[in-house]
């Protein structure tokens, strides 16, 4: 016991681990995934002899500053794809992360240094993935967004805070591009005059989306906003789709902003970094496969204008996020961490070989 103590203590505090309404005693304290933004621990405890997970998880709030707004989107957003499910007769269980309450009645423990922690079941028997390894995994990731959109698509999104003011608003990225290119920081835009060239001459996708959602043409809507393939559960049984995870970005927006990100991360033929151009490729068999499997959950409640957005929405999610890693290349690497000297810059490159592709594909121009 005097082990297990020290193991806790070691990784997180006796204090966080008493906070919550969990029964049994620990047997087994280990960390969980990589903690590049929250620290995260996989707690095992033992209940007369009945074995539970629980994650216990340290919210960074440098990344995320408006911690207790967070937890309550996420929350409230979790407990209705729980109910819906059950109603549908589904496993409410597996079907999205269940929060445990801390002691005092939220769903937040504070611990003696200010750290704000949360707990929540782990899920068992399931599997993420970095990369796509097959068609069909990616077309079931389309079936996991579709559902996530679906369950949620008569939650009122605009009672959800807006936790990261602008995350895609691409228009005022494109501002912060610009005044970071003007300051030139770190002395590097002579090295990457094409590049922001490239960004320039398409800031015309910037508006698509916002102007269709001024216009009443695409609706507000309930959107993760970080649907990169390892945020997808696969049951390691079925093979189905679980769920989604990750929901720290819950927040409103677009629809269109989620799909388009997932095809810019997973109809790829390359890793987000690779530096060999020659080897990055979009590739159409993922578009539709993914397209394929989130239209046959959702594209009933889409509009018409959201449809006919999704290619567009793939280029503009591309080519917002390769602005980003071109902007903090130039301002010198402040925001995304890197591993090399050049690293974001080889990111932004990629991003544009993708949108290149795309436009090609499908015959858009900015």
């Amino acid at each position: 016991m005097d082990n297990i103590r020290k193991a806790e203590e070691s990784i997180i505090p006796q204090e966080v681990t008493e906070g919550f309404e969990i029964a049994g005693t620990i047997v087994r304290v280990e960390k969980l995934g990589n903690g590049h933004i929250n620290k995260t621990v996989r707690i095992t405890y033992n209940d007369g002899g009945v074995l539970s997970e629980y994650v216990f998880q340290r919210i960074n709030t440098k990344v995320f500053k408006m911690p207790r707004e967070l937890m309550d989107n996420v929350v409230r957003v979790t407990e209705h794809i729980r109910r819906k499910t059950a109603l549908a007769g589904g496993d409410a269980e597996r079907a999205t992360i269940h929060f445990i309450k801390a002691k005092d009645g939220g769903y937040l423990y504070i611990d003696g240094s200010g750290e704000y922690w949360r707990a929540y079941t782990f899920l068992g028997r399931c599997t993420s993935y970095e990369k796509v390894e097959r068609v069909e995994d990616f077309e079931k990731a389309g079936i996991a967004l579709g559902r996530f959109q679906k369950l949620l698509s008569d939650f009122p999104a605009d009672k959800l805070y807006e936790t990261i003011p602008n995350f895609h608003n691409t228009v005022s990225r494109v501002n912060d591009f610009k005044k970071i290119v003007a300051a030139d920081p770190a002395g590097r835009k002579s090295g990457c005059e094409e590049e922001i060239r490239f960004v320039l001459d398409r800031i015309g996708y910037a508006g698509i989306v916002l102007d269709a959602i001024a216009a009443g043409e695409v609706p507000v809507r309930v959107t993760h906003n970080d649907t990169k393939l390892n945020n997808v559960l696969m049951d390691d049984v079925t093979g189905d789709v679980l769920c989604l995870i990750d929901l720290d970005t819950v927040m409103p927006g677009s629809a269109l902003y989620d799909f388009g990100d997932s095809i810019r991360f997973g109809a790829s033929s390359a890793a987000e970094d690779e530096p060999d151009l020659s080897l990055v490729n979009f590739v159409p068999e993922l578009y539709d496969a993914y397209k394929k499997g989130y239209l046959a959950e959702v594209g009933d409640v889409l509009t018409e204008k959201e449809i006919e957005l999704l290619p567009l929405s793939s280029i503009l999610l591309t080519y917002e996020c390769g602005m980003r890693f071109l902007g903090d290349y130039i301002d010198g690497d402040n925001y995304f961490s890197i591993s090399r000297p050049g690293h974001n810059l080889d990111r932004a490159r990629t991003q544009f070989k993708l949108v290149s592709d795309m436009e090609k594909y499908f015959g858009i121009n900015a």
